[in-house]
């Protein structure tokens, strides 16, 4: 079985975001990048299932500037077998991926695609979606647990509701969920023999999509900051402050 992972370079998570003077997006000058946590969640469910003896190969995708090469080298670290960089400078909107992503599938052929649910950076929770639509393959969405039963998935995945179980027949598309496994951290050795997997350079030619962005973004600005709370003496006077701000009749 073959599984393809789709990673992206984002900012990290542990980074304070700052927005450019201008307001015309996010200010990426000296600051750290890294894979997506939930795309490292996807890594790391493909590496299990290849230990459990259930995956043969796994191939790892990302879209991006040159300096993407470093994602993939933490994804091969971790435990896949080969890369591939889709090379563009262009911000590359959720149909685009997925429309680029299809011609990887065609080209690879894998059993499973295992995606993060979604990225932190524009949070649209839409390429596996799209990715499955554009495939007519089965999805499941926001996995919390997977297994592998000769020619299908077993699939627990969070709902508003609760939780619910799905059976989906191969090839099929998967998302991510927190709470599907914890990451494992990549070792000394393991990195050093990533340097030496390959990783096939491509360009958005190669699979014939036009990725010019269609969206413009008009203007990016910070959260307005929070007014301070106040203390109360008294559970008299916190009734009554609700019913002044109308929280309350």
């Amino acid at each position: 079985m073959k599984v393809l992972v789709p990673i992206k370079r984002v900012v990290d998570y542990n980074v304070k975001i700052r927005v450019k003077s201008d307001q015309t997006g996010v200010d990426l000058a000296n600051v750290k990048m890294s894979m997506n946590p939930f795309d490292e969640i996807a890594v790391e469910e493909a590496v299990r299932l290849k230990e459990a003896g259930k995956a043969t190969e796994i191939v790892v995708v990302s879209i991006g500037a040159a300096q993407t090469t470093e994602t993939i080298r933490t994804a091969l670290a971790m435990g896949a077998d080969r890369g591939i960089l889709i090379k563009t400078d262009e911000q590359v909107e959720p149909l685009n991926v997925a429309k680029l992503l299809k011609g990887v599938v065609e080209a690879e052929k894998p059993d499973i695609c295992i995606l993060g649910k979604q990225a932190i950076d524009d949070d649209c929770n839409q390429t596996g979606q799209m990715l499955a639509a554009l495939l007519g393959w089965a999805q499941g969405t926001f996995a919390s647990k997977l297994e592998v039963e000769g020619d299908s998935l077993n699939l627990t995945r969070e709902v508003d509701g609760g939780l619910q179980k799905l059976k989906l027949k191969m090839p099929a598309i998967i998302t991510t969920d927190l709470r599907l496994n914890e990451p494992r951290y990549a070792s000394l050795p393991n990195i050093m023999k990533a340097k030496k997997k390959p990783i096939d350079e491509k360009s958005t030619d190669d699979y014939g999509v036009d990725v010019k962005p269609r969206l413009e973004i008009v203007k990016v600005t910070e959260p307005a900051q929070r007014q301070a709370g106040i203390k109360v003496e008294s559970v008299e006077q916190l009734v009554s402050k609700l019913k002044e701000a109308g929280v309350i009749g």
